[in-house]
């Protein structure tokens, strides 16, 4: 049996793309994100999924919650789907890390670096995927959406394509972006990447 699972990034917020937000509390979504978010909802709602994960940031639950009701199913707080914890570099802009020299490492080498006091990319890696393990056993023959984070969602592809998680940066996961995989004992096969609802 396989379960098919569709990967969704959190919904834009004002920080996308100015400011590495990690785990910073208060970080919700944008007006324009909100609209994204009942978007999705509305592009799922076709879908038959039986549950709705999310991870805890307050921009992912957000993006989640429309979904859900959508559905009419259970939304579901998961800590293995959670953002990535980039330690102290929460909350420091871009252009700033750009003269940080662990910050061009943690870049080029995913599989050997850690931000300060965070995690690496394959601990992301080895709970997403056992979370996603987990949810396939729960819901063998179904289909469930997680919402999550592009680094989150990148690792779980990479293990399941069985690429490195150096390759991190060949993929873009876009905000309110679909990615679909299936799931099954003989692997997994992805059939969508980075689908964008058009608003």
């Amino acid at each position: 049996m396989t379960t098919t699972f569709f990967l969704i990034r959190h919904a834009a917020h004002d920080q996308v793309g100015d400011v590495l937000c990690g785990r910073m509390p208060g970080v919700a979504l944008s007006d324009g994100g909100r609209r994204q978010a009942e978007a999705l909802a509305q592009r799922l709602s076709r879908e038959p999924i039986v549950s709705v994960y999310t991870s805890p940031v307050e921009r992912a639950s957000e993006t989640a919650r429309p979904i859900a009701d959508a559905l009419g199913v259970s939304l579901v707080v998961d800590e293995r789907i959670s953002e990535i914890d980039v330690g102290a570099w929460a909350g420091q802009r871009f252009d700033a890390l750009e003269g940080n020299p662990l910050w061009h490492v943690w870049n080029r080498a995913r599989s050997v670096a850690r931000p300060p006091s965070g995690e690496t990319m394959l601990e992301v890696q080895a709970r997403i995927v056992e979370a996603m393990e987990r949810l396939r056993q729960a819901h063998s023959g179904g289909t469930v959406a997680l919402v999550s984070h592009a680094d989150v969602i990148k690792a779980a592809l990479l293990y399941h394509l069985g690429l490195s998680v150096d390759a991190h940066d060949r993929i873009e996961i876009s905000p309110a972006s679909i990615s679909t995989i299936v799931v099954g004992d003989w692997g997994a096969k992805l059939l969508h990447l980075n689908e964008v609802t058009a608003l």
